[in-house]
């Protein structure tokens, strides 16, 4: 039985005068937690930033649950589940912990 929940193959991102992604892979399990580490620049936020809709891919690939998805705003990515939680969560006001 494959569970594999959310793919992506060959994602690639450019800025102008930046690669931000080029060709990432990756893949979650049903019922995994992860979490996406690295050097300041390396593209983490802008992985998740299209997942998340807010930026759009210039290629590759993301399968949810199998079938091919491109979210073009947050919305829809609430609407079919993925959510994210910021590091830095400067814009809660008034958030104690």
């Amino acid at each position: 039985m494959n569970n594999t929940l959310l793919s992506i193959t060959n994602l690639t991102k450019t800025f102008p005068g930046v690669k931000a992604l080029d060709s990432v892979q990756f893949s979650l399990k049903a019922g995994s937690v992860h979490a996406v580490c690295g050097e300041n620049g390396a593209g983490k936020s802008t992985l998740m930033n299209i997942l998340m809709g807010i930026h759009q891919r210039d290629e590759g690939e993301i399968l949810l649950r199998g079938e091919p998805v491109n979210f073009l705003t947050p919305r829809h990515a609430l609407r079919a589940g993925i959510s994210i939680i910021e590091q830095e969560l400067n814009p809660v006001k008034d958030m104690t912990v």
